[in-house]
């Protein structure tokens, strides 16, 4: 029992050294860094921010950012780098243009579509309610016969 306590502990230190430690000649920049990584989305985890992602892709566009930032160039070039290399894909928050109307727009059409198709939907039971038949005069009476019969 001690030595899986003592393996697991082992296992666990392991993973806290696979952190990646930077070195940043100013905390702006540091934090600069951290929001944008974690706004990029990792192209082989799909899932997961560049901060998150332990794939060796994800590792190199950390360093990429990190190279980049470290020059003084801003987030937007650090962007405009990795859009120009791999698309809108690696953005979590694609820029709205005509190619992304649908991703943008989609929920709400899917919205007002459903909303459209409820009001109608209660439309039609109103209608449907409104039009019942009435019941000529022989029916009235039967039906009073019927209800007196119970009655007693």
């Amino acid at each position: 029992m001690k030595a899986l306590i003592l393996l697991f502990g082992l296992l666990l230190s392991l993973g806290a050294q696979a952190t990646e430690i930077r070195q940043f000649d100013d905390p702006q920049k540091q934090q600069r860094y951290e929001s944008l990584i974690k706004e990029l989305r990792c192209l082989v985890c799909q899932n997961q921010s560049l901060a998150d992602s332990d794939a060796d892709l994800a590792k190199d566009l950390r360093d990429e950012v990190y190279s980049i930032i470290q020059s003084g160039k801003d987030e937007q070039e650090a962007v405009k780098f990795l859009v120009d290399r791999y698309g809108d894909f690696v953005l979590y928050r694609p820029p709205f243009k005509f190619i992304t109307v649908l991703l943008w727009g989609g929920p709400l059409l899917l919205f007002g579509t459903g909303a459209y198709m409820l009001w109608r939907q209660a439309r039609r039971r109103a209608d449907s309610s409104e039009g019942e038949p009435v019941l000529s005069a022989e029916e009235r009476l039967r039906l009073q016969q019927l209800k007196d019969k119970l009655e007693g």
